[in-house]
């Protein structure tokens, strides 16, 4: 959070720089109402998402940090699979789509073969 009001005001430093004088518009967002960090954080906690594709919070393995085992299922709640982008241990350094694709159909096959 502390992160994200501190862009806030960077961003603001900048949109509010001497040489935006001539082109810079009316304030849209957060608004210039809108200065002390509770607002600022209020604001973040509105409207903060992603427009990513994340991945790695639901971790497959077995080590301590492991969510899933390697056949999806997710460890200590029966009959529970993760089956997204969120299994992958390590964010792959292209797009998600394919691998996440992959692993619906292996899940696929898991579900079919038991």
């Amino acid at each position: 959070m502390r992160c994200a009001v501190a862009g806030i005001c960077w961003n603001l430093e900048i949109l509010y720089a001497k040489a935006f004088d001539d082109i810079r518009g009316k304030e849209v967002a957060p608004g210039a109402h809108l200065r002390s960090d509770a607002d600022l954080e209020s604001f973040v906690r509105r409207t903060a998402s992603t427009t990513w594709h994340p991945a790695g919070t639901c971790k497959m393995g077995h080590d301590a940090m492991a969510v899933v085992d390697s056949r999806l299922k997710v460890h200590a709640i029966e009959g529970l699979r993760a089956v997204d982008a969120s299994i992958m241990p390590t964010i792959v350094s292209g797009n998600t789509n394919a691998p996440t694709i992959m692993i619906a159909e292996k899940a696929a096959d898991l579900l079919r073969n038991g």
